[in-house]
């Protein structure tokens, strides 16, 4: 163990905060501020201060596990879990076909994991058959964004530049628990001079600190957008040189929002006209304004409609690609943008190209020395690949997930993993999903290696190894590489699958080159010498990103642009700032989107009269795999709960603290009640982190949109009932 500080971010949320670690004598790390990195200036949340609890040999697996004849799961060596993992899935292949095959990745994977994750799923398997639970983080945002301007980036602008606007809408994000240190910026935004209007059917910690307060009906965001473009209209608060400069289809979208009139918005949404029209002077009157999403309006059967609606509320009033002004979406998992954009989704290659386009087959396969047609086609979206599970579907490599709490339907979800001929799990803990497995591998953390993340603004940042994991452990790279070794044959594949995290990235940089997320002039040093690289960032010597965005950043000969100090001579800086001269479309415009609205996959009726929606808590993170292992966070939030306002608990006759069952046509949850008027009344809310009976996602709703896949957490039909002794 190296006694050494070493600066490197937290492994949590899509901020990627910056930390310090130092090993102790006593082989615990420390956690301490880094007060020079952009985005926290050293702040931290509980999660990234306790992080480093999740390295003890006590909360985390230390030795491959393998089933046994008896049905247990036993420690055994590498060798022999290597084995079995190659020959499950090789047997699976010979048998039912490549596709039989499934992949099943994860947002906190490093880009070089995520890369060398697709490159395998394709490569070396031959199956298409592979997705990852980012697809339940921001793909309907990422959808509307492609749609609208061509280019699906987080963040079009850094996160300092929320506190230096004139308004922000914000859209079903809850930040003061989601992400503290990025609530810094609100609360800059409003001793700036700036407001904050937050749309969530709950009054959450942020909300409390906001200007107005919308608490739409779930499942109505895409009516209040509509209704707000519609009053934009109606007061004559377009910009009507910017759309004629900058936009098509405003006439189609303009035509569709006419039809959502204040007072049917309101009896849709249940926000009232004053407070439609006030969102609405908030948001025009300043010189410059965003609107920021989250999971509240993408986690929807319509969410791409429902974020393109926003997105058309920006254009008609000129606020994107302008400075200080545009669209943006708050990116939940540690690498959730880097990890969609190289290749472990199910229609994508690296570089953020589409698996359909020859060229970039073409471009890939070159780099990867296979022939285009060999690699497969898209294969199935996150939940559609799971629901395939034990059918279509026989074996599944899951890397870096937790499927069985995070998935909407868990309890079929379950069923289906069960239903698997062979599972095997890579994580750093015996989640849920890993304790199903045939074999679990145990692979290293954060803290233990090297790598790269892209943060939610395009940040791209280096990770760095601070303490030596211990006896017993092996990187996902190496994992990868062992496979390789036995399902490739004579090929020799796994010389294609280095173990050194560096020589992965600058495969990555070349198959990247040239692509909508080109990250060619990207290296290591740049990294390591500075506060990340905005992507895109070509090389000297590549064509430009095939993305009009790129326009949009500063030029090259500008110092410091990309957070890093100057770059050199002829190096290109990163772009912070995309779209300011035009946007990634072949015309450089951006489109609107004619969408109306329509109501959610399952509305409430006599026998589920009540909807639930799902959320977070400060003390835990996604599906709680690495935070309920952490003392410290156990006490904060011991485990789930119910909230629901007063006149619901009356008619149910529950107090504080009573356990109640919410039901749904999918299943049964118990957990205690939480009885506030900060919840609509016809509205409950249950965090998702925890398994057993109080299990928020045995009640969720798997209906998807047909365009990102993402399917409906937000809004689903339930009753509420007291439970009795």
């Amino acid at each position: 163990m190296r006694n050494t500080v070493t600066p490197t971010h937290c492994p949590y949320c899509a901020l990627q905060c910056g930390m310090h670690l130092t090993p102790a004598p006593d082989g615990t790390v420390e956690v301490g501020e880094r007060a020079d990195f952009p985005v926290n200036r050293g702040a931290l949340c509980g999660k990234g201060r306790t992080a480093p609890a999740v390295l003890s040999s006590r909360v985390r697996l230390t030795s491959p596990l393998v089933r046994s004849g008896g049905g247990a799961l036993v420690p055994a060596s590498w060798e022999e879990a290597l084995d079995r993992v190659a020959q499950g899935l090789g047997r699976t292949r010979a048998e039912h076909g490549a596709d039989a095959v499934g992949v099943f990745g994860g947002g906190g994977l490093t880009n070089e994991k995520a890369y060398a994750l697709g490159k395998f799923a394709r490569v070396v398997l031959g199956t298409s058959q592979i997705d990852y639970n980012g697809r339940f983080c921001m793909s309907s945002a990422a959808a509307a964004g492609i749609r609208a301007f061509g280019l699906d980036r987080g963040l079009p602008f850094p996160l300092e530049d929320v506190s230096r606007t004139g308004c922000v809408i914000l859209v079903g994000a809850n930040p003061a628990e989601t992400m503290p240190p990025a609530l810094r910026c609100f609360t800059g935004l409003r001793e700036n001079g700036g407001t904050l209007v937050v749309v969530d059917p709950r009054r959450t910690r942020t909300a409390e600190q906001a200007d107005l307060h919308l608490a739409p009906r779930p499942g109505t965001d895409l009516a209040l957008a509509l209704g707000l473009l519609h009053l934009v209209v109606a007061e004559g608060r377009t910009d009507e040189a910017y759309i004629r400069e900058r936009t098509t289809g405003w006439e189609e979208a303009r035509a569709a929002a006419m039809a959502h009139w204040p007072e049917y918005v309101e009896r849709v949404t249940g926000v009232p006209v004053p407070r439609l029209r006030e969102a609405v002077r908030l948001f025009c009157e300043p010189e410059a304004a965003m609107v920021l999403t989250a999971r509240g309006p993408e986690q929807q059967s319509k969410g791409t409609d429902t974020v393109g609606a926003w997105i058309n509320l920006c254009l008609a009033t000129g606020r994107a690609g302008r400075p200080l002004s545009g669209y943006g979406c708050l990116t939940g998992q540690g690498n959730g943008q880097g990890g969609r954009e190289h290749g472990q989704k199910a229609d994508q290659l690296p570089g953020y190209r589409k698996l359909t386009d020859p060229v970039a087959r073409a471009r890939v396969a070159e780099v990867w020395g296979v022939d285009p047609d060999s690699l497969p086609g898209p294969g199935r979206s996150a939940y559609e690949l799971l629901d395939a599970l034990g059918t279509d579907i026989r074996s599944l490599l899951v890397m870096g997930s937790n499927p069985v709490v995070s998935a909407p339907r868990a309890a079929h979800v379950e069923e289906r993993l069960r239903a698997l001929d062979f599972l095997a799990v890579c994580d750093v803990v015996l989640s849920e999903t890993a304790a199903l497995a045939d074999v679990v591998l145990p692979v290293t953390q954060w803290a233990e290696e090297t790598g790269t993340t892209t943060n939610l603004e395009g940040r791209v940042l280096l990770r760095r190894r601070a303490i030596t994991p211990p006896e017993g452990v092996r990187g996902d790279l190496e994992v990868l590489h062992g496979l390789a070794a036995r399902l490739g044959g004579e090929r020799g594949a796994e010389k294609g699958f280095p173990t050194d995290p560096e020589e992965v990235f600058e495969e990555l940089r070349r198959a990247s080159a040239g692509g909508p997320a080109d990250y060619s002039g990207i290296t290591y040093r740049r990294l390591a010498e500075g506060d990340g690289v905005f992507w895109p960032c070509p090389a000297p010597t590549d064509p430009a990103p095939t993305t009009a965005g790129a326009s949009g950043s500063t030029p090259p000969t500008a110092a410091g642009t990309s957070g890093n100090g100057a770059p050199g001579p002829g190096v290109h800086p990163g772009t912070p700032r995309l779209f300011l001269d035009r946007f990634a479309t072949e015309d450089g415009r951006a489109r609107f989107a004619p969408v109306t609205h329509r109501a959610i996959a399952e509305e409430p009726d006599e026998e589920y009269p009540v909807l639930l929606t799902t959320g977070r808590v400060l003390a835990q993170y996604q599906s709680g795999a690495q935070t309920r292992r952490v003392d410290e966070l156990n006490a904060a939030a011991p485990g789930p709960f119910v909230e629901l306002h007063p006149r619901l608990a009356q008619r149910l006759g529950a107090a504080e603290g009573d356990p109640v069952a919410v039901v749904s046509r999918r299943g049964r949850a118990v957990a205690p009640a939480r009885i506030t008027t900060a919840i609509r009344a016809d509205t409950v809310f249950m965090p998702f982190h925890w398994a057993g009976e109080g299990r928020a996602n045995t009640l969720t709703n798997p209906a998807l949109d047909p365009t990102s896949g993402m399917p409906e957490f937000k809004a689903c039909a339930v009753r509420v009932e007291a439970v009795r002794p």
